[in-house]
């Protein structure tokens, strides 16, 4: 069969039946672990960054909350550009060349973990180009959405999206697991304080070999580049990738758009982040907004002719008032999911790894917390919950409807919020934490699982809410706004633990989710809603 499909209508049932549905399984197949892998390279450094606190590496609480902020940063702004890449670009080209461009980072990771001695400013660019994995969703996302029909879109893109998700999961438990021994070879390093894994407890003392944390997805990324190049396929018609360009010259596109970004995304950090990194200029809550703005405009005015063209069509999207309705509940969902993911394995170790005493009438939280819980112990669990119901919030979402299913999960995020900061300030201000870590795991997984359900729903409402030629598209802007959770969350607990008061991050997530209620509501559950429960 050719590798570009010129015929391709998946709304009618005898092409679906006689060949539509085995080549958008194969396609789909070789999507989920090519995403996964995405996920793993762009969210590893929130185990990474426990481990060399375990390891005695010469970094601050804060240094290790920007590698998890840079990469969420620009893993964000790289969906910007993915978004719209399977109508310039065709989805095997795009799937196979950014799942290949993740062995940098990957490569990179394990050569810098071996000398405790590289800068931190070397895992700053680290961290920006694992970014890549971060952009890989949106144009996976859409790539989909155009393989399958309207009736299957909530299980299609859950099943993408869900097992694609489980990269984190598989990151937290896999990368733990590939450092008690040298399968790379390279010199261990010891640990100075207990580590762990999902089998248990690691003494100080026991030798480990951080590296792999990058060279392990080698294994994968190899095999899986080459099932993409020979096993996917672009769609060649008028209202997926009308114009089609050569291999090579499709391959030119989508580095140079996705360059725009990193520039973009580079020049953000450099406004926000301080000395002697950045010029510390601006908020984070002011870069955002240029970095969108200057990334959207920046691919319009900076490309030309075809591309140029194809590129205001696919901006139509922004003319219609549920794209960013949809964008904000979706960021709700996805963002949450995506954003805790990052930050907390590295939230358990700060908050419950220590004991928060009082010396000479001040508060303090550098004294190890001999029976804290150990993060790599129990940070998978969250991930895994949330990435695990996303396909059954998708069939959920398919039978009764996204928008309701999105309006309970909207309470439950809520409550579970609230929850999860009244425990979290208790542990902050105690000597013992460990005696409040049960019920702020409980809370937190039910926070994780409400957010898997979400994103399933509201994935089936915006493939209901679109025509065929938008819905792509928008798939991925939603999913490219919602991705600078990845980025805010870490951010902000950083700057609230640093404040001592970490219970407010999430607080100000608890509002947030609260006003996505209301905005759901108003647009798709009260009655004579815009668009009634798509």
């Amino acid at each position: 069969m050719s590798i570009n499909l010129e015929k391709w209508d998946v709304e009618d049932e005898k092409f679906w039946d006689a060949e539509g549905k085995k080549i958008a399984a194969r396609n789909l197949w070789i999507s989920i672990p090519s995403l996964l892998c995405g996920f793993a390279v762009w969210l590893y450094w929130g185990i990474i960054t426990v481990q060399m606190i375990n390891l005695g590496y010469p970094f601050s609480q804060s240094q290790l909350f920007t590698l998890s902020a840079i990469a969420g940063l620009t893993g964000a702004t790289l969906r910007i550009p993915s978004s719209f890449l399977i109508r310039i670009a065709g989805g095997r080209n795009t799937i196979f060349l950014t799942t290949a461009l993740l062995m940098i980072p990957a490569i990179g990771t394990g050569i810098a973990l071996q000398n405790r001695a590289t800068p931190i400013e070397i895992y700053y660019l680290l961290a920006l180009l694992s970014g890549i994995g971060g952009g890989n969703f949106a144009s996976s996302m859409s790539n989909i959405s155009f393989f399958f029909p309207k009736k299957v879109q909530g299980t299609s893109l859950g099943l993408n999206a869900g097992l694609g998700n489980f990269g984190v999961t598989s990151m937290q438990i896999l990368i733990p697991l590939s450092m008690t021994f040298g399968l790379f070879g390279g010199k261990s390093q010891t640990l100075v304080n207990t580590s762990g894994t999902l089998i248990g407890k690691i003494p100080a003392g026991t030798e480990t070999f951080i590296h792999n944390a990058g060279y392990i997805w080698l294994i994968l990324l190899i095999p899986l580049a080459v099932a993409g190049f020979f096993g996917m396929n672009n769609i060649k018609t008028a209202t997926v990738t009308p114009n089609l360009s050569s291999t090579g010259k499709s391959f030119g596109m989508i580095v140079g758009l996705l360059l725009i970004a990193f520039v973009t995304a580079v020049a953000g950090l450099y406004l926000m982040l301080p000395a002697p990194v950045g010029l510390g200029l601006l908020s984070k809550w002011i870069v955002l907004p240029l970095v969108i703005a200057a990334t959207v405009f920046g691919m319009k005015y900076l490309t030309s002719g075809g591309l140029r063209e194809n590129l205001d069509r696919q901006y139509k999207i922004f003319n219609n008032k549920h794209t960013w309705a949809m964008t904000i509940i979706y960021t709700m969902t996805f963002g949450s999911f995506i954003g805790y993911s990052a930050a907390f394995a590295l939230s358990i170790k700060v908050i419950f790894g220590f004991s928060h005493i009082m010396v000479d009438g001040v508060m303090t939280h550098n004294t190890i917390n001999p029976n804290g819980p150990s993060a790599l112990m129990f940070a998978w669990m969250g991930p895994f919950i949330g990435a695990l119901i996303r396909p059954v919030g998708g069939k959920i979402a398919d039978k009764l409807g996204g928008a309701i299913v999105t309006q309970w999960v909207s309470i439950v995020m809520i409550v579970s919020a609230l929850g999860c900061a009244y425990f979290m300030k208790a542990a902050y201000s105690s000597a013992t934490p460990e005696t409040v870590f049960v019920p702020f795991l409980i809370l937190f997984i039910i926070l994780f699982a409400a957010t898997g359900v979400g994103n399933g729903s509201t994935f089936r409402s915006v493939a209901m809410i679109f025509n065929a030629e938008q819905a792509g598209p928008v798939l991925g802007w939603t999913s490219a706004i919602a991705a600078y959770g990845a980025f805010i969350i870490p951010k902000v607990f950083g700057e609230q633990i640093k404040a001592t008061t970490p219970e407010n991050a999430l607080y100000g997530f608890a509002i947030f989710y609260f006003v996505c209620l209301v905005l759901n509501w108003w647009f798709y559950t009260r009655k004579g809603a815009y668009i009634q429960n798509p």
